[in-house]
């Protein structure tokens, strides 16, 4: 019994989300409300059956099927009335029959820009498909986007009162509208890639398949012609951030900082299809993916920590910032400073952050803070940075991180 609920549990956590998105899109008159108890009732079916009889080989696969009827039945239920039943028609070929004419190929990429409803605001698009397409913890969404997380509950109860009350659909657009929530997919697949790349919840640091399904669905809008040059910028990015993966941990599963990195592990081929990318990109118009990929491009060509191309990477920090304020790239930025002779300057971004209730308590900021203070000699600063940095790691990985900063102090 215990095995089932795990197995259960586990599946609950990877794939509710999306389950949801996949009913709004399988049929218009299920709104989101309808949608979550049906994806409950199968998985409170799966733990019944499962525990009558063994699990099936692919078990999502079950409760996607369990979903799909519930679904059906929930229709027929509705349309009794009129006689309009759809119980001999096979699931395959209403959601067939639904996307023949569409330009997307993946169907996890089709929920995406069905979630980037312009009837919904920017930052509700992004929650929803985060909530509802990649399958992110409230939690996981908050630490994205620098909210707390009564914030982002507060925009999904208005998100789902606004598409239940307005009778929103959240179909896939028709094709000549897909560039124009272009903007939104990109920002989405910018966030699941990051959370895939630096984990803010379960055990894991790196969350591979996350990344994978970023990397997967931005070749995808390339290859379908949907995407544009910021969508060639934006997977590059994600190509060269992906190259260093394998030295970002020791043999041991120990987090390896940037400086002390084996970059003969860094994966040539990613690189070398990053910077094609990027140089396909490059146009009059320079998107903030541009200048995020130039800057992974100056670290991956960097034949050494020391010998990285700092100034040039804190002035396109800065360029970031001109267009796009955001307390994240002021960290990234104050790093880039600190190595390339702003050490004062980079101190003070720092600190004045770190006032801030949210990054008061970001746990890449505490450290980077008591790392630098440690450099400078500050010992006493340094191991109180380092005490509160480890009060907020959350992975065993992070915190023999910072236990091994201390002891070298």
């Amino acid at each position: 019994m215990e095995g089932v609920q795990r197995l259960v549990n586990s599946l609950y956590r990877s794939h509710f989300g999306k389950m949801v998105t996949s009913l709004l899109v399988f049929s218009r008159r299920i709104d989101l409300e309808v949608a979550e108890d049906i994806v409950q009732d199968a998985f409170s079916s799966a733990v019944v059956e499962w525990q009558r009889v063994d699990p099936p080989q692919n078990p999502a696969g079950w409760i996607y099927r369990v979903c799909r009827n519930k679904a059906i039945n929930w229709i027929n239920g509705e349309n009794r009335r009129t006689g309009s039943l759809i119980s001999g028609l096979p699931c395959s070929e209403i959601v067939e029959s639904e996307y023949s004419e569409s330009k997307l190929e993946d169907y996890q990429l089709k929920l995406l820009f069905a979630c980037a409803h312009p009837a919904l605001a920017p930052k509700a698009q992004v929650v929803i498909t985060l909530k509802y397409v990649a399958n992110l913890k409230v939690e996981a969404i908050a630490r994205a986007l620098a909210m707390t997380v009564d914030g982002i509950d507060r925009i999904l109860v208005r998100s789902r009162l606004k598409l239940t009350e307005e009778k929103i659909q959240l179909d896939e657009p028709d094709a000549s509208l897909l560039r124009l929530r272009l903007p939104i997919v990109h920002k989405v697949l910018y966030l699941i890639f990051n959370e895939g790349y630096r984990s803010s919840s379960g055990r894991e640091l790196i969350r591979s398949e996350l990344c994978e399904d970023a990397l997967i669905m931005c070749r995808s809008l390339i290859e379908g012609d949907v995407g544009n040059h910021e969508t060639k910028a934006l997977y590059s990015l994600m190509l060269l951030n992906s190259a260093r993966f394998g030295s970002r941990f020791d043999a041991k599963g120990n987090i390896v900082d940037l400086e002390h990195q084996d970059r003969t592990v860094w994966n040539v081929d990613l690189i070398r299809l990053g910077q094609h990318y990027l140089n396909q990109s490059i146009q009059e118009e320079v998107s903030a993916y541009h200048t995020e990929a130039s800057i992974a491009c100056l670290h991956c060509a960097a034949p050494s920590f020391r010998r990285t191309d700092w100034a040039m990477i804190a002035k396109l920090y800065t360029q970031l910032l001109r267009n796009n304020p955001n307390p994240f790239v002021e960290v990234n930025r104050a790093i880039a400073l600190y190595y390339s002779d702003g050490k004062d300057e980079a101190f003070r971004i720092l600190e004045d952050l770190h006032q801030h209730p949210f990054f008061h308590q970001y746990f890449p900021l505490t450290s980077t803070l008591g790392k630098l203070h440690g450099l400078e000699g500050r010992r006493e600063l340094a191991r109180q940075f380092l005490t509160l940095a480890l009060t907020q790691a959350k992975l065993d990985a992070e915190k023999k991180f910072v236990s091994e900063m201390m002891e070298a102090l």
